[in-house]
């Protein structure tokens, strides 16, 4: 087990090609953003190389990296942790997403056709049968594919590169309000298919902004109240 443990059945496999470095990276960033590994949990460079059968040095090599991005923290004489985020950091990024994802949605409106509708209505379904099964993990996984899905329906890939720069850590900051949000997140969303379906541009920047509004609210709301 690792210093404060880590969920049975979460460790990924490094099955896919590539450079093992990079694997590792991958599988320690997947595991830091659905929460397996909490902030300020005590990373052991011996023990996530046992969980993912690889030596020390790929995850040294993937803890150096991780901490120049800010995900973990490397501290003199003590090892490395998963950063903290604090809650400047979280409201700026949210802040950030707001913006990017309102105008996608605008953009969405202008430009989708039946086969991006089929596709958002689709994930709807998905997100909120995981709500209605407790299932927070698969609604977080959903929750960030539909919105993923909303910024291809775009069409701007400048945007969408942008977009890519914070996802990684909008589903950080999400995993833990996910049950908060719940079903009201998903009518959020049904309220956005309308709003694009109709091609109502406005509609759609309005919901769009509201609903990730919401989801900030709800984040400094959880530091409130714990």
């Amino acid at each position: 087990m690792l210093s404060t443990g880590l969920p049975q059945g979460t460790v990924p496999k490094l099955e896919r090609p590539g450079p093992l470095r990079e694997r590792v990276y991958e599988a320690l960033l997947e595991l830091i953003t659905t929460r397996a590994l909490r902030p300020g949990q005590h990373l052991v460079e011996s023990e996530l190389a046992g969980h993912l059968g690889v030596s020390r040095q790929p995850v040294r090599e993937a803890l150096q990296r991780l901490n120049t991005e800010g995900w973990v923290d490397l501290r003199p004489a003590q090892g490395a942790f998963v950063h903290e985020p604090t809650e400047e950091e979280a409201d700026q990024l949210l802040s950030v997403r707001t913006l990017l994802e309102a105008e996608a949605a605008r953009l969405a409106a202008a430009n989708s056709g039946s086969a991006g509708m089929a596709a958002l209505e689709k994930l709807c379904a998905k997100g909120e049968q995981a709500v209605e099964d407790d299932d927070v993990d698969l609604a977080v996984a959903t929750n960030a594919a539909f919105h993923a899905k909303v910024m291809e329906l775009a069409g701007n890939l400048v945007l969408a590169e942008l977009a890519g720069q914070v996802d990684r850590r909008v589903r950080w900051y999400y995993s833990p309000v996910a049950r908060r949000r719940g079903k009201q997140s998903w009518i959020e969303h049904r309220d956005l298919i309308a709003a694009i379906s109709a091609r109502d541009e406005q509609r759609a920047t309005e919901v769009m902004r509201a609903h990730t509004e919401h989801t900030r609210t709800t984040y400094h709301e959880r530091a409130e109240r714990a």
